[in-house]
């Protein structure tokens, strides 16, 4: 077990699980329910906050003012996604090793949340469907709807964690894993430890210029990933 406490932080979105073609077209129907209208173009998916996908989704269709419809866009995001379970069941799926990857460092006594740039309830439905809800503690992760910046999300998963399981998690045993650059931009700038993993777009070059301390191809490779989460040299 780990000397200290120690916190994971996982990306949900091509780093644990993979829903083919969702999340552009939750965006699409939240943007035809709240504005009545059709989406000419939906804003940059990849890595970032559904609040900072909503906020440019709005803007690049002329809607110069988008923060007073956030809320409402929030809830048809959510109804969206729950009109589209039944796909979501059928076609998400547990990318290769992720939940043996999750139940290894569970043994090893680490607190395990997550950083993703989904609303709080998607994630929690996206979860279940890979049923993943039982391995990690989703009341103190870092979620969409709370800042634009992955970096926040960061900080505020570290003190809900910290005030949840009333310890202190030294910036060198939290762990950010995820696939893209903004995942791993976000350890970086709040001083924390970044693990990426080539199982989205993002390439290995990428994932280390972005600042990666360790890079995996997939989470197949246990004691590669053990290497990675506590510091020692990932060949």
């Amino acid at each position: 077990m780990p000397a200290e406490p120690a916190l994971i932080l996982w990306d949900v979105d091509h780093t644990l699980m993979s829903f083919p073609g969702l999340g552009r077209e939750l965006h699409a129907r939240a943007f035809q329910e709240v504005t009545g209208r059709p989406v000419a173009r939906v804003a940059d998916l990849a890595g970032r906050t559904d609040r900072a996908i909503v906020v440019d989704t709005l803007r690049l269709n002329g809607i110069d003012r988008p923060e007073p419809l956030l809320e409402a866009f929030y809830a048809a995001l959510m109804a969206a996604a729950v009109a589209l379970g039944d796909r979501m069941r059928r076609t998400g799926r547990v990318l290769p090793g992720a939940r043996a990857a999750v139940e290894s460092l569970a043994r090893d006594g680490i607190v395990q949340s997550v950083v993703t740039g989904n609303l709080p309830s998607i994630a929690r439905l996206k979860l279940a469907c890979c049923e993943l809800t039982d391995l990690l503690d989703l009341a103190v992760g870092g979620y969409g709807d709370d800042d634009t910046d992955r970096a926040a999300l960061v900080a505020l998963a570290v003190k809900r964690a910290e005030s949840a399981h009333r310890v202190t998690f030294a910036p060198a045993r939290v762990v950010i894993v995820g696939d893209t650059a903004h995942d791993i931009r976000g350890a970086r700038d709040t001083g924390v430890r970044a693990v990426g993993v080539t199982t989205g777009a993002t390439t290995a070059e990428t994932l280390t210029a972005a600042g990666a301390d360790a890079v995996l191809t997939d989470l197949t490779d246990l004691a590669a990933l053990h290497a990675a989460v506590y510091g020692d040299t990932v060949t």
